[in-house]
């Protein structure tokens, strides 16, 4: 598996909309997030080791921060059909195996996944109270240790959601996060043969 950066969305750019469908199939848009202090969105999925690395820290971060008036929604832009623990309907189970309180999206055409440049799970983006993007890259700089091929142990390293955090607290205290920020690291987001983005690559 080769690991993937982010594409570091310039800071300061509005959040591109979305309505997409959740695992009980409501539709969740952009606009259902008006109002939050701020807002993070990620693209993860179910099968990658980079995303089980951080999956009990993302349910812990909405947790912490929701009370405070940060929303959270994840998207999985992965195609389904070459990976299908990717699908909606293991989505369902994961969210709930996972304690995932948001909203847990899929991105059947990978529109919005091009949207936001996305290029790998997980990878996040924080915007302020007017949607701009304030943060984004890696949740922290811990990473999951591989043992062998298909093998990785997340305990010698366990996340801790530090930069992450970092913006969100700072976000809350009516400051901008600070701009040194590191690109997040993961699998390819995996896209359809020939929807490959221009990015991508």
């Amino acid at each position: 598996m080769v690991a993937t950066e982010s594409t570091m969305m310039p800071l300061g750019t509005k959040a591109p909309d979305f309505t997409l469908p959740d695992t009980d199939g409501s539709k969740v848009s952009l606009a259902d997030f008006e109002g939050s202090r701020a807002l993070v969105v990620m693209f993860i999925c179910n099968h990658c080791p980079f995303v089980k690395h951080v999956a009990d820290q993302l349910a812990r971060l909405a947790r912490d921060y929701s009370g405070q008036g940060v929303g959270f929604v994840a998207i999985n832009s992965n195609d389904a059909e070459a990976y299908p623990d990717d699908s909606p309907a293991k989505m369902a189970q994961e969210k709930i195996a996972r304690g995932y309180t948001f909203p847990y999206l899929f991105d059947a055409t990978q529109q919005v996944a091009k949207d936001y440049r996305a290029a790998c799970t997980p990878d996040f983006y924080v915007f302020d109270a007017d949607q701009r993007l304030a943060y984004c890259g890696r949740l922290d700089q811990t990473r999951p240790f591989r043992i062998s091929s298909g093998n990785y142990d997340s305990t010698r390293t366990p996340s801790d959601g530090a930069d992450l955090r970092a913006a969100l607290d700072a976000l809350l205290n009516h400051q901008r996060p600070s701009p040194t920020q590191h690109p997040s690291m993961g699998c390819n987001i995996k896209w359809r043969p020939g929807n490959e983005p221009d990015y991508f690559g």
